[in-house]
Parts: C-alpha cells; structure tokens; sequence
C-alpha cells in the first residue's frame, strides 16, 4: 500500500511558522510514494544538485577563457597608452632635438644681416638681434653632434662641431701676411657651439623643439689617455710565420675580392667580402700579438681551440694605385694545423686592470 505524506501545521502558530517548526506526517505502511522534507521533494532536491554541478563544472572549464581574455585587453590597453618617462632619451626627443641644433647652427654660420627671419625659426628672439657682415660669407662644413645630454627634463644640451668655410673674400684689408696665416688657420680649425633645445608636444600628437638661446662657442671635448691594451708592442710582419699567412690571405680576398674568403673562416664565422673590391692589392706590414707573443718564422700551428687576438697594419693600393694605411683587428684560432679567423673584431681589447699595472712597471726604468 502506498504512503501518503501529509503535513498538519499546528493549531498554536500561523501557517508559515507551523510548517518550519511543527511538523507531523501521516505515512502509509508501503513506504512507497514521494517524500517530501521542508517543502522540497527528494527528487527536486536531486534535479537541483545535479544542475549545481554541472554550473560548477562549467564554471571551472571556462575561467581560464575568462582569465586570458582579461588579460588579453589588459595588454591592448597598455599598448595603446604606453607610459614614456621623462628620463627615457627616446621618449624626450634627443635624436630630434640634436638634428634640430644641427640645423640651426648650420643657419646661424651662414647669417648675416638682414637674416634674423632665418634665425627666429629656431630662436624666436633671434627676431630682435643685431646681424652683421654679408649673408652667407661663410659656411659650416662637416657638423655632426659630438656631446648630448639631458640638463632637464625637458631640454637638451647639444653640442655640434663644425668645420667653417670662407666663401668670400673678407671685406676688411689683411695689412701682412701673418694676419692671413691666422685666419686661414681659424677657418680650417674646427669649431663647437653648444645649443640648448627644449622639446614639449606641439599638437596632434607632434613633438616641438625650440632653442632656448643663440649658440654659444665652445672648447673642443676633452681627450683621454689611450688605454692600454692586452697586445704587445708592434714587430714586423713574417711572411713565413702561420699567423702571418693566415691574415694575408684573409685580407687579400677580403679587400680586393681575390679567392674566395670562407676558406680563410673559422667554422661558424660568418664575414662577406667588401663589394665592389675597393683594392687591387695587399701588404701587410705590422702586428701587435695578444700577451706580447713573438712571431715565430716556421713556427707549428698549436692544439686545435687556441685564440690568439692581434691587430694588423697593412697598405692597401687603390685602383688610382694609391697605397692607404688601415688596421684591422682580428682573432684568430688554430684547427688543423693552421690558423683561421675566428673574428673581425670591432675594437682593440683593451687590458685588464692587473695587466695595465704590469706593462707599467715593466715600462719603468
């Protein structure tokens, strides 16, 4: 026989109160039929559990969709407003405020009166200066910027060598020869004259740049002391010695096009001869040797592995059969008896702190 559940509330509470807290049930013997407990049936209760699962398992599978989309527009918000500091080089305008002083100091060698509407492009209180010789008496030849630096954030100092031209005769008499000798002698030196640039947003997303005064002449940077290297002092070239050879070859192909250089390279270097071949011809006549190393006529090839670095003076001929001198830096290694070039290098090594103290001491009488 089948059960029939029946809930009576109490007669002592309201309807709602009853059915949470007094409750009595009237059950068949069978024990068959739906039960329910506080309202829900056990088979609601089930459909519920399993659509709670499923939601969770759906939950787990797409959140590492959602995690990689967030990230995803994180990363396209940020590309799409990058974040430039005003100590960044690139982002302040360097290259644009050196070319910028560039051009003004080229404009300002060149001006003379009635140029002050030239000037004002680059200084706007150029407008109001006192000009004087003729417009376009000299020129600047060979400007390039030797010294850039920040001074605020927002301007750059720039200084810009220049090597001036006279391009017509001067207008005031030269009373001796002495006093010609001397200008000529100013001409030909080269000149540095400091600008300074400020750069700021000048609209639509365009960088400005304003001098900040006329340019100021200069002293020429200071030089330093070469330093000392790890070669050795320079011996002549031994057509007999391996290493002579090898750099001979190499730099015969390398230079003139002649034989073909890969024969000449270590595995793994990678070089490509110059074209079109500026020389005919090669002569090698100098070499520094890493570790003050002899050169050594008829010397044997040491192990495979070893390096040995040198730098090499040659006479290359034109093909107007003018001989020029260059220099070259090179490493070599040993492989089979004999030596290949391992790399061109871009600079000279320099020495070691304890290896500078040594060639000094030894230089010391």
């Amino acid at each position: 026989m089948k059960r029939v559940l029946t809930r009576r509330p109490s007669q002592d509470t309201p309807p709602p109160l009853a059915a949470a807290v007094d409750e009595e049930w009237d059950v068949d013997e069978a024990g068959e039929g739906e039960d329910y407990v506080s309202g829900w049936s056990t088979g609601a209760r089930a459909n519920t559990s399993g659509v709670m699962r499923w939601a969770l398992w759906g939950l787990l599978l797409i959140s590492p969709l959602l995690g990689a989309a967030a990230f995803l527009r994180a990363s396209t918000a940020g590309a799409a407003q990058p974040t430039v500091t005003a100590s960044s080089p690139a982002g302040t305008g360097s290259q644009g405020a050196a070319g910028f002083a560039t051009l003004f100091v080229a404009e300002y060698l060149r001006a003379g009166e009635g140029d002050q509407e030239q000037l004002a492009a680059y200084y706007p209180a150029a407008g109001d200066l006192q000009l004087e010789g003729e417009s376009g008496r000299r020129h600047g030849e060979q400007l390039t910027v030797v010294r850039l630096r920040q001074t605020d954030p927002d301007v750059w100092s720039v200084t810009v060598a220049a090597r001036i031209v006279s391009d017509s005769e001067p207008t005031a008499p030269q009373t001796t020869a002495a006093s010609n000798a001397q200008t000529a002698d100013a001409d030909a030196t080269i000149h540095y004259f400091q600008v300074p640039v400020a750069v700021g947003p000048a609209g639509g997303g365009a960088t400005g740049y304003t001098a900040l005064s006329m340019p100021a002449e200069v002293a020429a940077p200071a030089r330093i002391k070469t330093p000392d290297l790890i070669y050795g002092p320079e011996q002549p070239a031994v057509n007999s010695d391996p290493r002579s050879e090898a750099v001979t070859e190499f730099l015969l192909s390398y230079l003139t096009g002649t034989g073909e250089l890969d024969r000449y390279l270590a595995p793994g270097t990678e070089l490509s001869a110059i074209t079109p071949a500026p020389y005919t011809a090669v002569s090698v006549d100098q070499m520094q040797i890493e570790d003050d190393q002899d050169l050594d006529p008829g010397g044997a090839v040491p192990k495979d592995g070893t390096r040995s670095r040198l730098i090499v003076t040659v006479r290359a001929t034109g093909h107007d059969k003018i001989r020029v001198p260059l220099s070259y830096a090179l490493t070599l290694k040993a492989r089979a008896g004999r030596w290949e070039i391992a790399s061109l290098d871009g600079a000279p090594s320099p020495a070691l702190p304890a290896q500078a103290a040594t060639s000094a001491s030894t230089s010391t009488p």
